[in-house]
Parts: structure tokens; C-alpha cells; sequence
């Protein structure tokens, strides 16, 4: 029955996550639908915390770079020549250009307006054309930096000077699984994607695994059974629950060589969700892991990447079975791509009302409470 006065969206994140989770229901529509809700979620929360960029992996040479934008400001991250990864401004300090786009590797940042030409640190090497004007000094012209880390493997970049770093704030992340030794994965693939979805629809689909049965039923939804999973209580950044793999997925499971695990850590597959917007799937062979930012209320940009384990890796057979991994694993991506926009849609609907939450849903109760914490 909804007979609640209606608050605005912040009141009423705040009040659903004021009653005890065995009485929590889903998030309110609104936190997905209100763009004013949106803009609060880029100041408070993508322009506080720390947002992944990939795999540090995959950006092995100097000059290697990606680029995205987080919170509305266009970031290079790039590997200098002394081998630091860096998050520089992808902005030209002349006319306010664009400088790179997408990924790939260069000698040097080349505005594609006016050619000045930034070294990979973001000091302005070469500017033509600027020798009549009496104001102009090179030495004055630097890209702004963003604070960038490499923490277990994962390039981490953040706007905010004050937040402490991703070993302190994510410390229960290692004491959880730094045995697995997760800094050491490979990436092999990187993918971006837009979904017609709003980026919190999708984060929480991969926090729980209550959909398996039904939206995966055509591909790893038999795999599981609801009355075997559990869902640990959280941490403040980040949750998880885990699942022990069968010996016939053989990539979820160690490899021989791997004598860092033992007894049911050599098949346990963690989904670890950091906040706000990484989610992990860590078994001891392979990784494959979405990095979400929000485009707007209903579209979510998503970098979508997994890779193999070094014992793997280095396995003359790795390459044929990651190969068959990765189909399944596009086709488990499909299945969640269609249920996350139904979803949405369904927010969209002006008979829609928000249910209780299933005990196998803790994960996206304290996923609310984070965010109400953030933004409040």
C-alpha cells in the first residue's frame, strides 16, 4: 500500500535503509530515475571515492593509455617512461579540446586541435605558433594530475586529494583474498559496452545471485542452488558472497602449480562488489570483472574484462579453455544485459512499487546503506 508521504529522493534512500534489513524492501524508485538524484551521485560519490580504470596490466608500455570520464571530467590514464601509471587531465590548456581518445599507445599528447604537444608526465613540450604572444611560457603549462594507484593489479584513480588511499580503505579486500594473489592476474580482454539501464540495476545484479536460477537458466543458472547460498555481512566498501566450483570447471578451479591455495580455497569463486562501482569475479585460475560509471539515469558505460591466473597463463592449453570461458561468459553478459533494461523499464512504470528484500539480497541492502552514507 503506498500511502508514505512522498520524500525526495535522498529522504527516501535514508529512510529505506533506516529499518532492519529482515524487513528491508529494494531501493525506492527514484534513487534510479531522478537525474537530480544522478548529479548528487557524481559529486558525492564518483567525484569521493575511488572509481577503476582496468587492469594495470594492460597498459605494459610507455605510452600505453585508456581514457574515460569520470564524474564529467575526461581522464587519461597513461604509463610514463619511467614506468608510473598516471591519471592526467584529457583536456588541452589552450582551447579546451579533447586530447586522446579511446586507447592506444603514443610517443606523446597531441592536442588534435592546435598540435600542442604534452610529454606523457603532462608538461606542455611544443606549442607552434605562440611565439608573438608575450604572456605565453611553456613552463607554466601542465595537464592537472588525479591521484592514481595500482592497488592488487587494478588501476585506481580518484578526484578527491583527501580520500585515504585503496590499501587502507579497501584493506579488508586483502585479508579477504590476498592470497590468491590477485595482483598477479593477467588481463586478456577489455570490452566497453553502454546498457540502457541505470548503473545501480546493474550493480546490484551482480551483488546477489537470486537471479541465477531464472535469467541464467539457459547457460550457469543449474549450476546453483538457492538453498546452499549464503551471504556474509559486509564491509563498509565493499561486499561479497562466494560460491565452490565443481571439478568440471576447470579454469574456477587451481591449477596444479598454484600452491598458494589449499583445501576449498583451490575451488572457491568470491564475487567481491567495491564500492561504487567495481565487481569482481575471482576464482584461482581466471578474473573477469565489470567497472561501472553512470551516463545518464537510464544508461550505464561499463568496461567488461577478465583474464587468467600466471599458473594459467603460463599452461600450453590456457589460451583453448579461456577461449570456451569466454563465450560462456558473453553469453552470461547477454542474459544479464536483457534482464538489468527490463528492470529499468520496469522503475519507469508508474504502477511499479518497490518489494521486500530476499535474506539472499543483504548484499544490495548495505550497498543502499553506502550510498545514503555518501550522499546524505
Amino acid at each position: 500500500m503506498n500511502s508514505h508521504v512522498k520524500l525526495d529522493p535522498v529522504g527516501e534512500l535514508v529512510a529505506n535503509v533506516s529499518v532492519p534489513f529482515e524487513r528491508a524492501k529494494a531501493m525506492p524508485k527514484s534513487v534510479y530515475t531522478s537525474p537530480d538524484f544522478m548529479k548528487l551521485e557524481l559529486e558525492r560519490v564518483f567525484s569521493k571515492d575511488w572509481i577503476c580504470a582496468g587492469r594495470s596490466s594492460s597498459l605494459a608500455k610507455p605510452g600505453d593509455y585508456i581514457t574515460m570520464s569520470v564524474a564529467g571530467t575526461p581522464v587519461i590514464v597513461i604509463r610514463d617512461r619511467e614506468g608510473k601509471l598516471r591519471a592526467l587531465s584529457n583536456v588541452c590548456l589552450h582551447r579546451m579540446s579533447t586530447l586522446l581518445e579511446g586507447s592506444g599507445n603514443v610517443k606523446a599528447i597531441v592536442c588534435p586541435y592546435h598540435a600542442w604537444t604534452y610529454n606523457l608526465t603532462g608538461e606542455l613540450r611544443g606549442a607552434a605558433g605562440m611565439g608573438l604572444n608575450a604572456g605565453f611560457c611553456k613552463e607554466d603549462y601542465k595537464l592537472p594530475q588525479f591521484r592514481c594507484e595500482d592497488w592488487l593489479g587494478w588501476i585506481m584513480i580518484t578526484l578527491n586529494p583527501d580520500i585515504e588511499g585503496p590499501s587502507e580503505r579497501l584493506r579488508d579486500v586483502s585479508r579477504l583474498v590476498g592470497h590468491y594473489g590477485m595482483e598477479h592476474y593477467v588481463e586478456s580482454f577489455r570490452e566497453t559496452h553502454v546498457w540502457n539501464t541505470n548503473w545501480k540495476v546493474l550493480a546490484e545484479n551482480f551483488m546477489e545471485s537470486y537471479h541465477l536460477p531464472m535469467c541464467h537458466r539457459n547457460t550457469i543458472g543449474g549450476q546453483v542452488s538457492l538453498e546452499q547460498m549464503d551471504c556474509p555481512t559486509g564491509f563498509p566498501t565493499f561486499n561479497y558472497h562466494w560460491a565452490l566450483k565443481s571439478d568440471d570447471q576447470y579454469l574456477a578451479l587451481a591449477h596444479p602449480n598454484n600452491h598458494r591455495l589449499a583445501g576449498d580455497d583451490r575451488r572457491r569463486t568470491y564475487l567481491l562488489s567495491i564500492y561504487p562501482g567495481l565487481f569482481i569475479s575471482l576464482s584461482p585460475g581466471y578474473f573477469w570483472y565489470l567497472a561501472l560509471h553512470p551516463r545518464s539515469p537510464g544508461e550505464v558505460d561499463m568496461i567488461y574484462g577478465g583474464g587468467l591466473s600466471p599458473e594459467f597463463l603460463a599452461d600450453e592449453d590456457s589460451d583453448r579453455h579461456f577461449a570456451s570461458l569466454k563465450e560462456l561468459l558473453d553469453h552470461v553478459n547477454v542474459e544479464d544485459k536483457g534482464c538489468t533494461e527490463k528492470v529499468y523499464r520496469g522503475l519507469l512504470g508508474s504502477a511499479s512499487d518497490p518489494g521486500h528484500l530476499s535474506h539472499l539480497e543483504r548484499p544490495n541492502y548495505e550497498f543502499a546503506q553506502y550510498l545514503a552514507g555518501m550522499i546524505k
